[in-house]
């Protein structure tokens, strides 16, 4: 697969992401359900902490991926839910250096809401991965 990033403006360059991307050869889609910071037993975790709901959030992530034959490499658009945009925004190195590792700045999209799933949850991460 060939990626192509489109930015008409390099602003979101420094935040670690492309405006979009035209992907060429693509042959498999995989469409994850946004992931938590819940554990395999369907517990939440780190009540009030963001930095460590992040981080199970994208290890959650990577398994799913794992299990399509994928890793975040292949990842082409994320979609993040918050409860605390501000929060996020402080604890984003968390994300930026996954990413950074996977050498991939893939369009996304930041939104604060109200709550998730369970009042303890303060971000789910919904990710779009394509081979």
């Amino acid at each position: 697969m060939n990626r192509t990033a489109v930015n008409p403006w390099d602003w979101s360059l420094k935040y670690g992401f492309n405006q979009g991307e035209v992907l060429e050869g693509a042959s498999r889609v995989l469409v994850c359900a946004g992931q938590t910071a819940i554990d395999g037993g369907g517990n939440v975790k780190h009540a009030g902490d963001m930095k460590a709901q992040m981080g199970l959030a994208l290890d959650n992530l990577d398994a799913v991926l794992k299990g399509g034959g994928m890793t975040l490499a292949n990842v082409v658009g994320l979609t993040i839910y918050t409860t605390d945009v501000d929060q996020v925004l402080a604890n984003w190195a968390v994300l930026a250096e996954r990413l950074g590792a996977a050498g991939v700045t893939p369009p996304q999209t930041l939104l604060g809401i109200s709550r998730l799933a369970f009042p303890e949850l303060m971000v789910e991460i919904e990710a779009t991965a394509v081979a």
